[in-house]
Formats: C-alpha cells, sequence, structure tokens
C-alpha cells in the first residue's frame, strides 16, 4: 500500500487552502482514529473529507457500507480510482453541510457512524448539523482543530467549557481520543489537531420542554461571560416582558445562585433552568 506522500505524488495533488486541505501522513495516527471509531461488518459509515482515501482504505476493510463524502472533485476522481477494488464504497463528491443523513438512514435502515478528518473552517457548522440528525446518527468520531475539541469536551468552571460544550454534551457522551501534532500533517496546519469521540445519546441529560429555549438560555448565558447568570438573563431578548422577581423565582426554584456565573452550571442545571424558566415565561 502506497504512503500517503506516495499517493500525492503519484496524483500530483496540490493542497487547496480555499477548502482547508491539509492531508494527514501519519499512518499510526490513521489507525488509532479507524480504531476508536470501533467499525464492525454491519455498519453504515459516512466519512467526511475523505481526502486521498488513506483512512477510507482502512475503514472499507472492516464496515459494511461506507459512503465517502469529498467536496473536491479531483480528490473524488482519485478516490474513485483509488478505491476501486471496494465494492462496499460509495463515493459522494458533496458538500458535508448539504448531505440528506435521513435519506442514507432510511435507504439502509441503520443508524450511521460518522468519521472524518475534517477541515477547520466548517468544525462549528458541522457539530451542530450533525446535531440536527442525531435521530439517524448513532456516534462520530472526528478530527477537528484541538481548540474545538477541548471546547466540546469541557467541563464546568474551565475557560474553554462554553455554549457548544453545554448543547453538545446535553445530547451526547463526548471524550477527546488523542492529539494529533501539526507534524503530522501535509501541508503543517498552523494549528494543533485532536480527536474526539462521541455517541448520540437516546434522551438528552434532561428532558427538555423546549429545545430551542434550552438553546437560547444557553447562549444568553454566556453572553457576557464576566457577568452574573442574573445579569445575562434581565438583559436577553429570550426573558423579554419577564419581571426580574420571575426570573429570581426560577432560579430559586431551580436551586441555583443568580449571583454565580453561567460557566459554572452543569449541563443537568441547565436543563432544569430550562424548563422551569419557560413555565414563568409562559404565566407572565
Amino acid at each position: 500500500m502506497n504512503t500517503p506522500k506516495e499517493i500525492i505524488h503519484q496524483y500530483g495533488i496540490k493542497p487547496r487552502k480555499r477548502l482547508g486541505q491539509s492531508f494527514l501522513l501519519d499512518k499510526n495516527i490513521i489507525q488509532k482514529i479507524a480504531a476508536a471509531a470501533d467499525i464492525s461488518e454491519d455498519d453504515l459509515v459516512l466519512e467526511i473529507g475523505s481526502g486521498i482515501g488513506v483512512l477510507t482504505e482502512e475503514i472499507a476493510a472492516k464496515a459494511r457500507r461506507l459512503i465517502a463524502v469529498e467536496l473536491d472533485e479531483k480528490l473524488s476522481e482519485l478516490l474513485k480510482d483509488k478505491l476501486a477494488r471496494h465494492n462496499n464504497v460509495e463515493i459522494n463528491n458533496t458538500d458535508i453541510l448539504k448531505f440528506n443523513f435521513c435519506s442514507l438512514s432510511d435507504e439502509y435502515e441503520t443508524k450511521i457512524k460518522v468519521v472524518g478528518n475534517v477541515p477547520y473552517n466548517i468544525s462549528s457548522p458541522l457539530i451542530f448539523y450533525l446535531l440536527s440528525y442525531r435521530h439517524v446518527i448513532s456516534d462520530f468520531t472526528l478530527m477537528l482543530q484541538k481548540e474545538v475539541v477541548e471546547r466540546l469536551v469541557a467541563m464546568p468552571d474551565n475557560k474553554s467549557y462554553g455554549v457548544p460544550s453545554v448543547i453538545l454534551q446535553m445530547f451526547a457522551e463526548v471524550e477527546k481520543v488523542l492529539d494529533v501534532p501539526a507534524t503530522c500533517f501535509y501541508p503543517r496546519p498552523k494549528v494543533e489537531s485532536a480527536v474526539i469521540k462521541g455517541a448520540f445519546r437516546e434522551k438528552p441529560l434532561v428532558v427538555l420542554a423546549d429545545e430551542d429555549f434550552f438553546i437560547k438560555l444557553v447562549k444568553a448565558a454566556f453572553a457576557q461571560r464576566r457577568k452574573t447568570l442574573l445579569n445575562n438573563l434581565k438583559r436577553t431578548a429570550l426573558m423579554a416582558n419577564v419581571p426580574e422577581e420571575k426570573i429570581r423565582e426560577a432560579l430559586e426554584e431551580a436551586r441555583i445562585d443568580g449571583r454565580r456565573r453561567g460557566e459554572t452550571l452543569s449541563v443537568v442545571e441547565f436543563g432544569h433552568l430550562a424548563n422551569i424558566l419557560k413555565i414563568h415565561k409562559a404565566h407572565s
């Protein structure tokens, strides 16, 4: 099997900066990502950003069916050539942020495992896009910018803990699997990378009365990180026309001190507070 460098040279690949292309060269890391994804012969796998197909081949050897999604047309042609011997692989030249996961899940009558080396410029949009399809995705193993991974897995009272941490952890169990140094890529990126593994929960940590309200509450709580939770809630449009006393009552009912900052609340506390505030708002 050719090394990643040999494949790049063989096909005359020139990384496209506009697409955030940076190819993983370290075969050891590639194998670790494939192992972390824990793929079996029954699995339907979707790979994001298949690139030159090195991780793709590792997955194809294990999966029932692999949908390789690659935005770059030239790389899609490379993949078709390189993976022609694998009859369980389908190359899809499209934008992952427009991909219909429901149709794929319906076609194969199973949930999807998602694996990929994600371009840094779509990291956050992609996480929320996957969240919107969580009922048809079983789990994900993704390489992202290290800073993004640290945000997603962060716990309360940590400077990395914020809106993405709370929202993702409400709906998924997540962990950082490994760090990937910039020296493992060509061209070498200016930032470090890391691999995150996540599994979507059958039910959120807290049964939410209104998921959209919960998300807006979390964003409001972190709107100005240095301000107290009460001050942020008083200023948000979410609680417009709700008297301050009602907000105080809701906080007391949730057993949360309004003098705390949003970054100190657990995911469960945010869930309970959202449900209680929703009721108080309805009765204002």
